[in-house]
């Protein structure tokens, strides 16, 4: 994710965007990126608002619009009651809000989000996981995860990645086709495999990457 999100260098092989390596013009997707790391860092004692205008500042928005984008992105996450709050009185799950928020300051084209639900009580990951699905809509938005029930409902693509090295990519349903081999005892009837079946059959443990 970070490699993607151009804060890293490869050690080796290439990204491209549109046919163009980030490594070497990393501003070639910078322009349409917005990233939500794991461990997203707030100003506690900042509102909502507050966060967001010196991050759009930052990021060389100008005020008029940056406002109108702001106003925009606090209804969109669903924060316009405590926008006028400071962070640090948030829940988890309303602070990974602001952080889709910050992301989305400069409409992107392409969202990166790196295992946004944990640490979330079951209410926030449902209410998150419909967010980031409303946003797909208007643009690619890549999801890394270990909750398959984060991505299950809603991905359209699933890449398994276990040990840095990928192991398959394809569509949910095509993960669900063959889960074992075989049956583990003769008296074993096959029955209809989740998501997470796939997933701990390809893998074991890893990370998921849906898009």
């Amino acid at each position: 994710m970070r490699i993607l999100a151009t804060i890293t260098r490869p050690s080796s092989g290439r990204v491209l965007w549109n046919g163009v390596d980030i490594a070497g013009r990393p501003d070639a997707v910078r322009r349409v990126l917005g990233y939500l790391p794991q461990d997203f860092d707030v100003c506690p004692n900042l509102t909502a608002i507050e966060f967001l205008s010196f991050l759009a500042a930052a990021k060389g928005l100008g005020r008029r619009s940056a406002r109108a984008r702001i106003d925009h992105l606090i209804e969109l996450v669903n924060l316009a009651d405590a926008a006028r709050r400071p962070i640090g009185d948030f829940s988890g799950g309303m602070r990974q809000r602001v952080g889709i928020a910050q992301a989305l300051l400069n409409d992107p084209q392409l969202l990166i989000v790196d295992e946004p639900t944990v640490g979330l009580d079951p209410s926030e990951r449902i209410r998150f996981r419909n967010l980031l699905s409303d946003l797909s809509g208007e643009r690619i938005v890549m999801l890394s995860t270990h909750i398959v029930s984060d991505v299950e409902p809603t991905a359209a693509s699933i890449a398994l990645i276990r040990g840095g090295r990928l192991q398959r990519h394809a569509l949910p349903e095509d993960l669900l086709r063959v889960v074992g081999d075989g049956a583990p005892v003769p008296e074993a009837e096959p029955v209809a495999a989740t998501l997470e079946d796939a997933y701990l059959h390809a893998v074991g443990a890893g990370s998921l990457v849906a898009a």
